[in-house]
């Protein structure tokens, strides 16, 4: 399978650059994975579209204020993004401008109040950092970084917590969950009135969700790793609804990732953690997930191929096709797909 199979032609207006002044209001377009049939809706709506007996799994993972903007005592000004904890004050880090960060390099942010040394240079060209402070760095990042943004969207966000969903607890992500994003608590109140339990899961999304697949079959493409969790609630919840045959509803594709990491093959969960980088695409056979709430995807992703493999190639680009010329809006803060 090639990855220019999953191309589709969108005019780069229809990328949203700004989230809608109310979370709920986005359009959402129901797919029926299994004849392709599609129906034009609004997120708002959503309870009516959920049983009771029903199971909604949400990733609680929180961006972190990732982007540092600092200068080398020299003078020269530097960009850092963090990218993955690594213990022991280290980050492994993007830095801007790259062939001038070299291991020794000290860096500056703010006031002095976050120092840092360039470590190594990992495979990839990104940077082994240590820094130092004092207090707690998270608070210290919450003072001085800033929200990284996907690199489609060109525009500051006045509010950064439209780039966390309402539910947002376990920071560590460099960028947000975005299907969640269209949650308010007044509409996961009446999902829940509904009848329909909710669970929480983790997995921090790293910058690999953004990363093109170069290779031309798409087979060959090494997936990104990124951390995970499943508690003791969440396990119970998704177990009790496989048991009294409800539909387990992944809302996002993080979510997705992460359940059927791992799901044992009844689609039963343990509580665990660990790092996945499952690589779903067409032909794999879902062992938790019934049904998915994601948004429309860049052409020829990874995210775009995971949705292919739950409601197949042809319908999904239908439907993208069909969301085109519908005017729907794309990416991180755009319209939505409830695929069931």
């Amino acid at each position: 399978m090639k990855t220019s199979d999953f191309y589709y032609d969108l005019p780069e207006e229809l990328i949203a650059q700004t989230p809608l002044e109310k979370r709920d209001a986005s359009r959402l377009m129901l797919l029926d994975k299994v004849t392709g049939a599609t129906e034009n809706r609004h997120f708002y709506e959503l309870p009516e579209l959920l049983r009771e007996g029903d199971c909604l799994v949400l990733n609680d993972s929180r961006v972190l204020p990732a982007r540092l903007f600092g200068r080398r005592p020299t003078g020269g000004a530097v960009e850092v993004l963090l990218l993955t904890d690594k213990g022991e004050r280290c980050w492994e880090c993007l830095v801007r401008p790259g062939r001038k960060a070299r291991p020794g390099d000290r860096l500056i942010f703010g006031e002095g109040e976050l120092e840092a040394e360039i470590v190594d240079v990992l495979d990839g060209g990104n940077r082994l950092i240590r820094f130092d402070y004092q207090g707690i760095f998270m608070e210290t990042l919450e003072r001085l970084g800033r929200m990284p943004l996907p690199p489609y969207i060109h525009q500051e966000l006045q509010d950064t917590e439209r780039y966390q969903t309402v539910y947002s607890r376990q920071l560590g992500s460099a960028a947000a969950p975005t299907a969640g994003l269209h949650f308010t608590r007044e509409l996961l109140d009446r999902v829940r009135a509904r009848g329909v339990e909710t669970a929480f899961i983790t997995l921090h999304v790293g910058l690999g969700t953004f990363r093109p697949v170069k290779e031309e079959e798409i087979e060959r493409h090494d997936m990104h790793a990124e951390f995970c969790v499943i508690g003791d609630e969440a396990a119970r919840i998704v177990n009790g609804t496989k048991a009294r045959g409800g539909r387990v509803i992944s809302v996002g594709t993080t979510s997705c990732r992460t359940l059927e990491s791992f799901a044992a093959r009844d689609g039963t969960l343990k509580p665990t953690s660990g790092w996945t980088d499952i690589f779903i695409y067409p032909g794999y056979t879902f062992k938790c997930v019934d049904a998915l709430i994601t948004n429309f995807h860049l052409p020829e992703s990874t995210l775009v191929m995971l949705v292919s493999a739950l409601a197949g190639r042809e319908h999904v680009l239908a439907a993208y096709a069909q969301a085109v010329r519908e005017r729907y809006r794309f990416f991180s803060f755009g319209d939505a797909m409830f695929i069931s």
